[in-house]
């Protein structure tokens, strides 16, 4: 797939970041700032050259070290320099944040069994989904605001913050939103933005190297 569109048209890929070692232990990351593992750093520099390949010529990132981590791989293959911006954080998730999922379970059966569905509206101390929806897309816009026509650009961010944004940004009610799975670690997301209309179509989800 080439970064370039011959009807003229913007495209956003918003990719999630690397394997943690919170990911790989089931710990609730949300706003801590925890680094990519020995799977993550391999799944970023493998990543980074295929995303290399779409011809970006923005790349911003959540200002969170396993986003940064996994733009400085995408950097190093395309050459861009990394924006970074705190308004493609994840969720956040007050309290419950450094909690496994067994010690979550134990402590709110409720907001656990919410957390397993993806249905944060129903985690208790969750960042409100409106919130995290409308702060994706405001910076999503502004970056997608930024590119003439027929430009890529990359946003780094986090999996159920990138499937929020993803709904919002083709329209879809909430509640469709569950429709889709997770993103794997290092899975992207391509929208494109049609040049007669201005709508954004769904071109890829979750693909990955």
């Amino acid at each position: 797939m080439s970064g370039l569109h011959v009807d003229g048209g913007r495209t956003l890929v918003l990719l999630r970041h690397g394997r943690t070692p919170w990911n790989h232990s089931g710990r609730i990351q949300g706003h801590q700032d925890v680094g990519l593992d020995e799977v993550g750093l391999e799944q970023a520099a493998r990543t980074g050259p295929a995303i290399a390949a779409l011809q970006p010529t923005l790349l911003w990132s959540s200002d969170l070290e396993r986003a940064r981590l996994t733009a400085s791989a995408v950097s190093e293959a395309c050459g861009l320099e990394p924006t970074y911006d705190a308004r493609l954080r994840e969720f956040g998730f007050g309290p419950y944040e450094g909690l496994d999922h067994a010690a979550l379970e134990t402590r709110d059966p409720e907001s656990h069994q919410a957390l397993r569905r993806g249905d944060y509206e129903h985690v208790r101390h969750a960042e409100p989904t409106p919130e995290v929806r409308a702060r994706m897309v405001a910076a999503l816009d502004e970056l997608r605001a930024q590119l003439e026509p027929g430009q890529t650009a990359v946003a780094v961010s986090h999996g159920a913050a990138i499937r929020i944004a993803t709904g919002a940004l083709l329209g879809w009610p909430h509640e469709q939103v569950h429709s889709i799975r997770g993103l794997d670690n290092c899975g992207w997301v391509v929208l494109h933005e049609h040049p007669l209309d201005g709508r954004v179509r769904l071109v890829a989800y979750n693909r990955a190297v």
